[in-house]
This record gives structure tokens, C-alpha cells and sequence, in this order.
């Protein structure tokens, strides 16, 4: 599985393409301003978008809603975004989710090792580049 760091730099003239079909996409972040503005950015793109801000009800969440997509934050309380990832692989899923870290802390080509053992497939740099959290939702679908 390759994984690599999504930068920062903008798209001004790429258009992100609509998904084929609505995902469900469970957004887990200890920010509010950050939860509001993916989901906010999701479900106009036609999204069924569900959202935790605690990290410790992230695994009955993702059982309940059986989410196509998960975006995790890394750094939380209660537990990190690694240790829930771990967690993840661990359950047994008709279908496991695409998981997708965002981190304002771990930015750094050197934290993709770190990043992949914990079984992201993808790392996406705060604040997210809208059209490079786009493909790679969509590209779920």
C-alpha cells in the first residue's frame, strides 16, 4: 500500500470531479470549526456525512454507520488518531472504510512510515486542501 503526505498547495484551476454515488463519511475531530467545515464541504458534494468530536465513541460509530470513508484527526484526546486506525483493522467489517489522517502536527514526509503502520491509507495536511480531500473521497466511490 503506498501512502503519501497531501500538501498544502492549491488547485486553482482543477476542478474536483463528483463522486459516481453519495459516501458515507464519518468525520472524527476534537475541532468543531474543523468538523463544521468538512462536513459543511462533504455534504455538498452529496455526502451522507456523520461526525464525533470524541475519539472514545469513534469505533461504535463506525459499526453503527458502516461509513465508506473515515477522516480521523491524529492528535485528540482520549485517544489518538494512530490508536484508532489500529483499532479499526481489527474489526471485523463487511466493507473497511478508507481511512484518512488529518494533522496539523504529523506533516512530514518522516511521518508516512508512522502514518501507514497504523493503517491510514491516506495523510492530509492542515488546514485541507478542499480539491485534494475531494479526489480522494470520491475517489471511494
Amino acid at each position: 500500500m503506498q501512502i503519501e503526505v497531501h500538501s498544502r498547495r492549491l488547485h486553482a484551476d482543477k476542478k474536483s470531479p463528483a463522486a459516481p454515488r453519495p459516501l458515507s463519511i464519518l468525520v472524527v475531530d476534537d475541532s468543531v470549526d474543523t468538523v463544521l467545515t468538512l462536513s459543511t464541504l462533504l455534504r455538498d458534494q452529496g455526502h451522507v456525512v456523520h461526525t464525533c468530536a470524541n475519539a472514545n465513541i469513534v469505533i461504535e460509530a463506525i459499526q453503527r454507520y458502516q461509513p465508506d470513508v473515515c477522516i480521523l484527526d491524529i492528535v485528540m484526546p482520549g485517544k489518538t488518531g494512530f490508536a484508532l486506525a489500529r483499532e479499526v483493522a481489527a474489526l471485523t467489517l463487511e466493507k473497511r472504510p478508507l481511512l484518512i489522517a488529518i494533522s496539523g502536527v504529523f506533516t512530514e514526509p518522516r511521518d508516512v512510515g508512522l502514518v501507514k503502520a497504523s493503517g491510514f491509507d491516506h495523510l492530509i495536511c492542515k488546514p485541507a486542501n478542499p480539491d485534494e480531500l475531494l479526489d480522494l473521497v470520491n475517489g471511494a466511490a
